[in-house]
């Protein structure tokens, strides 16, 4: 069969080279990928949001499996015009994929399905939440209610924090996510994502993973769309995972069935695991960018056949690989404020591909002679039998490329080491 994965970015690259590697699929397309994908997907020149162009596309080549990887094409309601057309997509409808546009939304579903989460208050009036924080006190959670790439979070350690990213969102609207801004309680203990492939109240958990969103070393600076993850984290524990599973993937699918928005598609959850047990940070509509990179590779199934049968309604059985994968990620300089652009990029590597693995994002050119467009360009991942050698192997591997211009945080993984 042929395969059409929406999007551009390191997500969508290692979507397309996953599903490339099914002995099911004849050809992959991407709309609009990028060059570094060329040596697995066969690009379209259409636009992620684009869902008329995109179904056309799809009945034009004879595809039977549809995945859109980024949350710009869910709420744009790709997904709802396949569906109308009668064409397989791996992704939620609009309605659906709102338990990411809207941080209110998803915040309301779970305080009225009792999923755990933080303490919040939603506001639209600057002086009222600016006394909501004045009340509560810092450390506080400051975030933009709508998409931001990532960004629209701040964790105000300050009450002068908390008042000046509350001035970027209600007064300035810096996210371009709507004056809206949801205050949340300051939550303690180690983040991990979790992710879930859905439809409706079928529910298959992915291996969870750790992303480190700050720009620099050891948590500092603003956050990011995430600078790098490693897979699995294995000191936070099964018996964990399956307490989150439990309380908070079953339950919130469940939530969306009876909400009347049904939920297809990956349902990610970033948590806090807290001394009360993990709690919801934020729930995303698909696949998490750099988590896909870190877990897709470690999955020994089929990913082709394993979506149709989430779609058809069956659990696959999910096998791992027991190697450890740890993903940096290459930004330009100046990212996530103003960056370069026209960096020379990596290519030609000549990895073993049991050994280490290279996704590119932010790119454009030819495929040998790509130049960087976006803030985050690429990821290199490395396997090892633990944290500490595959963060070696894949440290290493960066060290020899030419990266001028560019910036990486050099304690991915770290917190996996000294769980160890």
């Amino acid at each position: 069969m042929n395969v059409l994965v929406v999007g551009s970015g390191g997500r969508e690259h290692v979507l397309a080279w996953k599903l490339s590697a099914s002995p099911n699929v004849d050809r992959v397309y991407a709309a609009p990928g990028n060059p570094g994908m060329d040596h697995v997907a066969e690009r379209l020149p259409i636009d992620a949001t684009d869902g008329e162009a995109l179904a056309e596309a799809a009945k034009k080549h004879e595809v039977k499996l549809t995945v859109i990887g980024p949350e710009a094409a869910l709420l744009a309601g790709v997904a709802d015009v396949f569906e109308r057309e009668g064409l397989n997509v791996f992704g939620p409808k609009k309605d659906a994929a709102r338990i990411e546009g809207s941080k209110s939304f998803a915040k309301d579903i779970m305080k009225r399905y009792g999923i755990p989460t933080a303490g919040y208050a939603v506001f639209d009036n600057y002086e009222e939440a600016c006394a909501h924080v004045k009340d509560k006190g810092a450390p506080i959670v400051v975030k933009a209610d709508g998409l931001a790439a990532g960004k629209g979070v701040t964790v105000a350690m300050t009450m002068q924090e908390a008042y000046a990213a509350l001035a970027d969102v209600l007064s300035d609207d810096a996210f371009g996510s709507g004056a809206k801004v949801v205050l949340e309680e300051y939550l303690q203990g180690e983040e991990i994502s979790l992710m879930a492939l859905v439809n409706g109240d079928t529910v298959v958990p992915l291996a969870e993973s750790q992303d480190h969103k700050r720009v620099y070393d050891n948590d500092r600076g603003p956050n990011t769309g995430g600078m790098g993850a490693y897979s699995p984290v294995s000191h936070i524990g099964a018996d964990m995972v399956a307490e989150a599973v439990d309380s908070i993937l079953q339950p919130a699918a469940a939530a969306m069935v009876t909400e009347g928005s049904p939920f297809t598609g990956v349902l990610y959850a970033g948590l806090m695991v807290t001394e009360d047990g993990p709690k919801v940070i934020e729930f995303n509509a698909r696949f998490g960018d750099p988590e896909a990179q870190v877990i897709l590779p470690r999955l020994d199934n089929d990913l082709a056949e394993v979506l149709l049968d989430v779609l058809d309604g069956r659990v696959p059985n999910l096998s791992w690989k027991p190697q450890v994968l740890v993903g940096v990620v290459g930004a330009a300089g100046g990212y996530p404020g103003p960056y370069q652009k026209g960096l020379e990029v990596p290519s030609n590597l000549s990895f073993d591909p049991e050994d280490s693995l290279m996704f590119y994002a932010g790119v454009d050119g030819k495929a040998q002679e790509m130049r960087s467009s976006g803030g985050r360009v690429f990821l290199l991942a490395s396997y090892g039998d633990t944290v500490e050698k595959a963060q070696k192997r894949a440290y290493n591997q960066m060290k020899k490329l030419n990266l001028e211009g560019y910036h990486y945080r050099e304690d991915i993984g770290n917190r996996g080491i000294e769980k160890d």
